[in-house]
Protein backbone atom coordinates (compact mmCIF):
# COMPACT_ATOMS: atom_id res chain seq x y z
CA UNK A 1 0.00 0.00 0.00
CA UNK A 2 2.84 2.39 0.81
CA UNK A 3 4.43 1.68 -2.55
CA UNK A 4 1.09 2.18 -4.29
CA UNK A 5 0.53 5.50 -2.55
CA UNK A 6 4.07 6.58 -3.34
CA UNK A 7 3.58 5.77 -7.03
CA UNK A 8 0.16 7.48 -7.06
CA UNK A 9 1.55 10.65 -5.48
CA UNK A 10 4.38 10.62 -7.98
CA UNK A 11 2.00 10.26 -10.91
CA UNK A 12 -0.22 13.04 -9.66
CA UNK A 13 2.77 15.30 -9.08
CA UNK A 14 4.10 14.61 -12.57
CA UNK A 15 0.67 15.18 -14.14
CA UNK A 16 0.28 18.44 -12.26
CA UNK A 17 3.71 19.59 -13.37
CA UNK A 18 2.91 18.78 -17.01
CA UNK A 19 -0.44 20.58 -16.77
CA UNK A 20 1.23 23.60 -15.18
CA UNK A 21 3.77 23.79 -18.02
CA UNK A 22 0.99 23.51 -20.62
CA UNK A 23 -1.01 26.24 -18.92
CA UNK A 24 2.00 28.58 -18.71
CA UNK A 25 2.71 28.03 -22.40
CA UNK A 26 -0.94 28.68 -23.29
CA UNK A 27 -0.97 31.84 -21.16
CA UNK A 28 2.21 33.14 -22.78
CA UNK A 29 0.79 32.51 -26.25
CA UNK A 30 -2.43 34.34 -25.35
CA UNK A 31 -0.55 37.35 -24.06
CA UNK A 32 1.66 37.41 -27.16
CA UNK A 33 -1.44 37.40 -29.39
CA UNK A 34 -2.95 40.27 -27.42
CA UNK A 35 0.29 42.27 -27.50
CA UNK A 36 0.32 41.98 -31.30
CA UNK A 37 -3.03 43.80 -31.61
CA UNK A 38 -2.69 47.57 -32.17
CA UNK A 39 -3.53 49.47 -29.00
CA UNK A 40 -4.16 53.09 -28.13
CA UNK A 41 -5.36 54.73 -24.93
CA UNK A 42 -7.77 57.66 -24.76
CA UNK A 43 -8.77 59.61 -21.66
CA UNK A 44 -12.53 60.15 -21.33
CA UNK A 45 -14.99 61.43 -18.74
CA UNK A 46 -15.26 57.88 -17.32
CA UNK A 47 -11.58 57.01 -17.37
CA UNK A 48 -9.18 55.54 -19.90
CA UNK A 49 -10.40 53.64 -22.97
CA UNK A 50 -8.23 51.03 -24.60
CA UNK A 51 -8.97 50.82 -28.32
CA UNK A 52 -7.69 49.80 -31.73
CA UNK A 53 -7.80 52.20 -34.68
CA UNK A 54 -7.06 50.61 -38.05
CA UNK A 55 -7.83 51.02 -41.72
CA UNK A 56 -9.11 53.92 -43.78
CA UNK A 57 -12.32 55.06 -45.39
CA UNK A 58 -15.69 55.65 -43.75
CA UNK A 59 -15.48 55.09 -39.98
CA UNK A 60 -17.29 52.26 -38.21
CA UNK A 61 -17.41 51.57 -34.47
CA UNK A 62 -17.35 47.85 -33.66
CA UNK A 63 -18.63 46.78 -30.24
CA UNK A 64 -17.42 43.41 -29.00
CA UNK A 65 -19.32 40.77 -27.02
CA UNK A 66 -18.62 39.15 -23.66
CA UNK A 67 -15.00 38.20 -22.89
CA UNK A 68 -13.91 40.44 -25.72
CA UNK A 69 -11.81 43.57 -26.06
CA UNK A 70 -10.20 45.53 -28.86
CA UNK A 71 -8.74 42.28 -30.22
CA UNK A 72 -12.14 40.58 -30.41
CA UNK A 73 -13.59 43.70 -31.97
CA UNK A 74 -11.12 43.48 -34.83
CA UNK A 75 -11.26 39.72 -35.41
CA UNK A 76 -15.05 39.40 -35.07
CA UNK A 77 -15.83 41.96 -37.73
CA UNK A 78 -12.91 41.82 -40.16
CA UNK A 79 -15.02 40.16 -42.87
CA UNK A 80 -18.04 42.40 -42.24
CA UNK A 81 -16.46 45.82 -42.59
CA UNK A 82 -13.62 45.56 -45.13
CA UNK A 83 -12.18 48.78 -46.51
CA UNK A 84 -13.45 50.78 -43.54
CA UNK A 85 -11.80 52.85 -40.83
CA UNK A 86 -12.43 50.56 -37.85
CA UNK A 87 -12.59 51.88 -34.28
CA UNK A 88 -12.62 48.93 -31.86
CA UNK A 89 -12.84 50.02 -28.20
CA UNK A 90 -12.50 47.68 -25.24
CA UNK A 91 -15.66 48.23 -23.22
CA UNK A 92 -15.78 48.84 -19.45
CA UNK A 93 -13.62 46.35 -17.56
CA UNK A 94 -11.93 44.88 -20.61
CA UNK A 95 -8.15 45.00 -21.03
CA UNK A 96 -6.90 48.51 -20.15
CA UNK A 97 -10.30 50.22 -20.20
CA UNK A 98 -11.65 51.59 -16.93
CA UNK A 99 -14.36 49.86 -14.86
CA UNK A 100 -16.18 52.79 -13.22
CA UNK A 101 -18.07 52.18 -9.97
CA UNK A 102 -21.78 51.56 -10.63
CA UNK A 103 -21.14 51.49 -14.37
CA UNK A 104 -24.05 51.30 -16.80
CA UNK A 105 -24.41 50.71 -20.55
CA UNK A 106 -25.62 54.32 -20.80
CA UNK A 107 -22.29 55.53 -19.42
CA UNK A 108 -20.50 53.26 -21.86
CA UNK A 109 -22.43 54.89 -24.69
CA UNK A 110 -21.31 58.31 -23.46
CA UNK A 111 -17.72 57.07 -23.46
CA UNK A 112 -18.16 56.00 -27.09
CA UNK A 113 -19.20 59.59 -27.83
CA UNK A 114 -16.19 60.92 -25.91
CA UNK A 115 -13.91 58.65 -27.92
CA UNK A 116 -15.39 59.90 -31.18
CA UNK A 117 -14.77 63.48 -29.99
CA UNK A 118 -11.15 62.59 -29.31
CA UNK A 119 -10.85 61.15 -32.82
CA UNK A 120 -12.72 64.12 -34.32
CA UNK A 121 -15.39 61.85 -35.82
CA UNK A 122 -18.84 63.41 -36.05
CA UNK A 123 -21.10 60.56 -37.19
CA UNK A 124 -20.43 56.87 -37.51
CA UNK A 125 -21.88 53.44 -38.31
CA UNK A 126 -22.00 51.02 -35.38
CA UNK A 127 -21.80 47.21 -35.54
CA UNK A 128 -22.38 45.35 -32.26
CA UNK A 129 -22.28 41.69 -31.31
CA UNK A 130 -24.07 39.87 -28.49
CA UNK A 131 -23.33 41.48 -25.09
CA UNK A 132 -22.17 44.62 -26.88
CA UNK A 133 -25.83 45.28 -27.76
CA UNK A 134 -26.88 47.26 -24.64
CA UNK A 135 -24.20 49.94 -25.00
CA UNK A 136 -24.79 50.15 -28.77
CA UNK A 137 -28.52 50.64 -28.20
CA UNK A 138 -27.82 53.29 -25.57
CA UNK A 139 -25.58 55.06 -28.07
CA UNK A 140 -28.49 55.06 -30.53
CA UNK A 141 -30.84 56.42 -27.85
CA UNK A 142 -28.54 58.97 -26.20
CA UNK A 143 -26.55 60.18 -29.20
CA UNK A 144 -28.84 59.85 -32.22
CA UNK A 145 -27.08 62.70 -34.00
CA UNK A 146 -23.81 60.73 -33.93
CA UNK A 147 -25.21 57.49 -35.38
CA UNK A 148 -25.65 56.80 -39.08
CA UNK A 149 -26.65 53.12 -39.13
CA UNK A 150 -26.76 50.35 -36.56
CA UNK A 151 -26.11 46.64 -37.06
CA UNK A 152 -26.72 44.18 -34.21
CA UNK A 153 -25.64 40.55 -34.62
CA UNK A 154 -26.79 37.78 -32.26
CA UNK A 155 -27.95 40.57 -30.00
CA UNK A 156 -28.96 40.75 -26.36
CA UNK A 157 -32.51 42.08 -26.65
CA UNK A 158 -35.26 42.67 -24.09
CA UNK A 159 -36.34 39.28 -22.78
CA UNK A 160 -33.20 37.45 -23.90
CA UNK A 161 -31.84 36.74 -20.42
CA UNK A 162 -33.84 36.04 -17.29
CA UNK A 163 -31.10 35.87 -14.68
CA UNK A 164 -27.54 36.74 -13.78
CA UNK A 165 -24.92 33.96 -13.78
CA UNK A 166 -24.53 31.74 -10.71
CA UNK A 167 -21.62 31.46 -8.31
CA UNK A 168 -19.83 28.71 -10.24
CA UNK A 169 -20.04 30.67 -13.47
CA UNK A 170 -18.64 33.83 -11.91
CA UNK A 171 -15.76 31.85 -10.38
CA UNK A 172 -14.86 30.52 -13.84
CA UNK A 173 -15.19 34.04 -15.26
CA UNK A 174 -12.40 35.21 -12.93
CA UNK A 175 -9.85 32.46 -13.48
CA UNK A 176 -7.52 31.75 -16.38
CA UNK A 177 -6.79 28.33 -14.89
CA UNK A 178 -10.47 27.39 -14.54
CA UNK A 179 -11.25 28.56 -18.06
CA UNK A 180 -8.21 26.74 -19.43
CA UNK A 181 -9.26 23.52 -17.67
CA UNK A 182 -12.74 23.89 -19.16
CA UNK A 183 -11.22 24.33 -22.60
CA UNK A 184 -8.79 21.43 -22.16
CA UNK A 185 -11.05 18.89 -20.47
CA UNK A 186 -14.48 19.86 -21.74
CA UNK A 187 -13.74 20.80 -25.34
CA UNK A 188 -16.85 19.34 -27.06
CA UNK A 189 -19.25 20.67 -24.42
CA UNK A 190 -17.57 24.08 -24.27
CA UNK A 191 -17.62 24.38 -28.05
CA UNK A 192 -21.39 23.93 -28.22
CA UNK A 193 -21.92 26.27 -25.29
CA UNK A 194 -19.77 29.05 -26.76
CA UNK A 195 -21.20 28.58 -30.26
CA UNK A 196 -24.78 28.68 -28.98
CA UNK A 197 -25.85 25.73 -31.12
CA UNK A 198 -28.34 22.90 -30.45
CA UNK A 199 -27.11 19.39 -29.66
CA UNK A 200 -27.93 18.05 -33.12
CA UNK A 201 -26.00 20.77 -34.97
CA UNK A 202 -23.16 19.07 -36.91
CA UNK A 203 -19.64 20.29 -36.19
CA UNK A 204 -17.23 19.54 -39.03
CA UNK A 205 -13.56 20.32 -38.55
CA UNK A 206 -13.97 23.74 -40.14
CA UNK A 207 -16.53 24.78 -37.54
CA UNK A 208 -14.58 23.24 -34.65
CA UNK A 209 -11.49 25.19 -35.66
CA UNK A 210 -13.50 28.41 -35.93
CA UNK A 211 -14.95 27.93 -32.45
CA UNK A 212 -11.56 27.01 -30.97
CA UNK A 213 -10.05 30.19 -32.40
CA UNK A 214 -12.82 32.17 -30.77
CA UNK A 215 -12.33 30.43 -27.43
CA UNK A 216 -8.64 31.30 -27.56
CA UNK A 217 -9.53 35.00 -27.81
CA UNK A 218 -11.04 35.03 -24.29
CA UNK A 219 -7.55 34.55 -22.85
CA UNK A 220 -6.04 36.09 -20.84
CA UNK A 221 -9.20 35.97 -18.71
CA UNK A 222 -7.70 38.09 -15.92
CA UNK A 223 -7.68 41.05 -18.28
CA UNK A 224 -11.38 40.67 -19.07
CA UNK A 225 -13.25 39.23 -16.09
CA UNK A 226 -14.50 42.56 -14.69
CA UNK A 227 -16.10 43.38 -18.02
CA UNK A 228 -17.53 39.88 -18.40
CA UNK A 229 -19.18 39.99 -14.97
CA UNK A 230 -20.56 43.47 -15.75
CA UNK A 231 -22.03 42.18 -19.02
CA UNK A 232 -23.60 39.09 -17.46
CA UNK A 233 -24.89 40.70 -14.26
CA UNK A 234 -25.74 44.23 -15.44
CA UNK A 235 -25.68 44.93 -19.18
CA UNK A 236 -27.64 41.93 -20.45
CA UNK A 237 -30.41 42.59 -17.90
CA UNK A 238 -30.40 46.37 -18.25
CA UNK A 239 -31.58 46.10 -21.86
CA UNK A 240 -35.05 44.91 -20.79
CA UNK A 241 -36.20 48.50 -20.09
CA UNK A 242 -34.96 50.20 -23.28
CA UNK A 243 -37.51 52.18 -25.37
CA UNK A 244 -36.63 50.61 -28.70
CA UNK A 245 -39.37 52.59 -30.43
CA UNK A 246 -37.23 55.71 -29.91
CA UNK A 247 -34.31 54.43 -31.99
CA UNK A 248 -34.28 56.65 -35.08
CA UNK A 249 -31.34 55.22 -37.01
CA UNK A 250 -31.77 52.62 -39.75
CA UNK A 251 -31.10 49.31 -38.01
CA UNK A 252 -30.26 45.82 -39.20
CA UNK A 253 -30.75 42.86 -36.85
CA UNK A 254 -29.00 39.62 -37.83
CA UNK A 255 -29.94 36.54 -35.82
CA UNK A 256 -30.13 32.75 -36.08
CA UNK A 257 -33.38 31.00 -35.24
CA UNK A 258 -31.52 28.17 -33.46
CA UNK A 259 -29.37 30.44 -31.26
CA UNK A 260 -29.29 28.78 -27.82
CA UNK A 261 -27.50 31.66 -26.06
CA UNK A 262 -29.64 34.59 -27.21
CA UNK A 263 -33.12 33.35 -28.27
CA UNK A 264 -34.50 34.40 -31.64
CA UNK A 265 -37.95 35.59 -30.52
CA UNK A 266 -36.67 38.66 -28.61
CA UNK A 267 -34.74 39.68 -31.74
CA UNK A 268 -37.90 39.36 -33.86
CA UNK A 269 -39.89 41.42 -31.38
CA UNK A 270 -37.15 44.06 -31.23
CA UNK A 271 -37.22 44.38 -35.01
CA UNK A 272 -40.97 45.01 -34.87
CA UNK A 273 -40.47 47.81 -32.32
CA UNK A 274 -37.63 49.73 -33.98
CA UNK A 275 -39.14 52.02 -36.67
CA UNK A 276 -36.46 51.55 -39.34
CA UNK A 277 -35.50 47.92 -38.72
CA UNK A 278 -34.58 45.09 -41.04
CA UNK A 279 -34.41 41.56 -39.67
CA UNK A 280 -32.16 39.04 -41.36
CA UNK A 281 -33.02 35.62 -39.91
CA UNK A 282 -30.87 32.56 -40.51
CA UNK A 283 -32.56 29.21 -40.03
CA UNK A 284 -29.39 27.68 -38.54
CA UNK A 285 -25.94 28.73 -37.39
CA UNK A 286 -26.37 29.36 -33.68
CA UNK A 287 -24.93 32.32 -31.83
CA UNK A 288 -21.82 32.44 -34.01
CA UNK A 289 -23.80 32.01 -37.23
CA UNK A 290 -21.68 29.04 -38.23
CA UNK A 291 -21.84 28.44 -41.95
CA UNK A 292 -23.65 31.75 -42.50
CA UNK A 293 -20.66 34.07 -42.75
CA UNK A 294 -21.09 34.78 -46.47
CA UNK A 295 -24.81 35.51 -46.16
CA UNK A 296 -24.30 37.73 -43.13
CA UNK A 297 -21.40 39.61 -44.72
CA UNK A 298 -23.36 40.33 -47.89
CA UNK A 299 -26.39 41.55 -45.96
CA UNK A 300 -24.34 43.82 -43.71
CA UNK A 301 -22.22 45.15 -46.58
CA UNK A 302 -25.33 46.01 -48.59
CA UNK A 303 -26.91 47.71 -45.59
CA UNK A 304 -23.85 49.77 -44.67
CA UNK A 305 -23.17 50.59 -48.29
CA UNK A 306 -26.56 52.27 -48.74
CA UNK A 307 -27.06 55.84 -47.54
CA UNK A 308 -29.58 55.97 -44.71
CA UNK A 309 -33.01 57.24 -45.70
CA UNK A 310 -34.81 58.89 -42.80
CA UNK A 311 -37.76 60.04 -44.89
CA UNK A 312 -39.88 56.94 -44.30
CA UNK A 313 -39.55 53.90 -42.04
CA UNK A 314 -39.01 50.57 -43.74
CA UNK A 315 -41.05 47.51 -42.94
CA UNK A 316 -39.57 44.66 -40.98
CA UNK A 317 -38.38 42.03 -43.40
CA UNK A 318 -37.39 38.47 -42.57
CA UNK A 319 -35.04 36.52 -44.76
CA UNK A 320 -35.55 32.83 -44.12
CA UNK A 321 -33.65 30.72 -46.65
CA UNK A 322 -35.12 27.28 -47.12
CA UNK A 323 -32.31 25.00 -45.99
CA UNK A 324 -32.22 21.64 -44.20
CA UNK A 325 -31.94 21.84 -40.43
CA UNK A 326 -28.33 21.77 -39.35
CA UNK A 327 -26.88 22.63 -42.73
Amino acid sequence: MRRFLFVLVGMLTASTAVAARRFRRHDAEARARLAAVPSRLAETSRGPVDYADVGSGEPVLVVHGIFGGRDAGLTSFDDLVPHRHVIAPSRFGYLASAMPPRATPAWQADVFADLLDTLEIDRIDVVAFSAGTPSALQFALRHPDRLRRLVVMSGAWPGSFGRAPGVIETVVYRSDVAMWLARTCGGPVLRRLIAGIPKDFPLPEEHRSEIDRLIDTVFPVRERFRGAIFDACTGNLDVDTYPLESIAAPTMIVHSRDDTLAPFEPARLAASRIPQAQLVAHETGGHLMLGRATEASRAVAAFLGTAPDRSSPSKVSVSSPEVPNGS
